[in-house]
């Protein structure tokens, strides 16, 4: 019997183990299958991902495969979200629900837009905006967050967002806010994922945007043990936190809701651009900054009731 016992007891070790090894350390694994991500949802075959068009139906396929392939739910009647404000259009929307009887009432929306400006003016002879860092770098970030949270003890409950037609005026993210406001859902946090291809040249690893309007960020770095998240004054003078798909969840929740980005107007050149491809990410960078926030989100979902707040 305790041979058993012990055998169990081994087994179960190894398998708390293994998860957080998953959430701690970068891993060669989670490096090959974030540039695979990559390299499909900016192949030419997508034609820049379009809102409604054929190259943004075919990403959303392949969003809903990814998020099946790892053990999530839809949040509505198919990871399919049909987008009341854009035609032929829809966000790509899974659900983890929480394991805490009353925190699990709670939600956590982390999201990124999957969508691109699609087929353009050319430069020399290449008409598709492909769009590795604007935001397949995001995606793809937000699918390895997927992955790696997926194996977690979560007391709230995760929603995770592919956002369509963001291009179009951050329809996709209005959308959703709109609707889960409308049924009544608790959304205490939302944190979103934007062009992080390329590192910076900064103390920080990424900037957000808002930080000023919550402790997120202070809670971020305390968790991270590290300048994980700044805030860049660029980002303050243009304006971006009301530019992105963390803006509608603010309007209709009025909770914490930032953007995370390293593209500072002077690490990347290729903004809208044919030249804006997969080549020019650095998958490295993107792996160890998704294991760190990974752990960030680990830790975030079973705060006590409370602790993450606007200020």
């Amino acid at each position: 019997m305790r041979y058993i016992v012990l055998f169990f007891l081994v087994v179960g070790i190894a398998s708390c183990s293994s998860k957080r090894d998953f959430l701690s350390a970068p891993s060669l694994k989670s490096e090959k299958q974030i540039s695979k991500d990559l390299n499909y949802l900016t192949s030419d075959e997508l034609l820049g991902r379009e809102a409604s068009q054929i190259g943004s139906a075919l990403a959303a396929e392949y969003l809903a495969k990814q998020l099946e392939k790892y053990g999530m739910k839809p949040l509505f009647e198919s990871f399919n979200d049909t987008l009341s404000n854009y035609e032929n259009s829809w966000n790509v929307v899974a659900v983890q629900p929480g394991s805490d009887s009353t925190l699990r009432d709670e939600i956590i929306v982390l999201g990124a837009h999957y969508d691109h400006i699609g087929v353009i003016k050319a430069v020399d002879n290449d008409s598709i905006a492909n769009g590795a860092n604007d935001n397949a770098s995001g995606s793809v970030i937000l699918l390895d967050q997927v992955r790696r949270l997926s194996g977690i003890d979560n007391k709230r409950t995760i929603v995770y967002a592919f956002f369509n037609a963001e291009e179009k005026g951050l329809l996709g993210s209005k959308h959703l806010a709109q609707k889960m406001k409308q049924q009544g859902l608790n959304v205490v946090l939302m944190l979103n994922f934007e062009m992080l291809g390329v590192p910076m040249q900064r103390s920080y690893v990424t900037y957000g945007t808002g930080l000023e309007l919550s402790n997120v960020g202070q809670m971020i770095n305390e968790i991270a043990q590290e300048e994980l998240v700044g805030e860049l004054e660029l980002a303050k003078q243009y304006n971006l936190f009301k530019r992105s798909d963390n803006y509608p969840f603010f309007e209709e929740f009025n909770i914490p809701s930032h953007t995370f980005c390293s593209f500072d107007f002077e690490n990347y050149d290729y903004y809208h651009h044919v030249k804006d491809h997969a080549q020019y990410m650095d998958i490295e960078f993107m792996a160890s900054f998704s294991q760190k926030m990974a752990k960030v989100i680990s830790e975030l979902v079973n705060v006590p009731q409370g602790e993450i707040r606007s200020i």
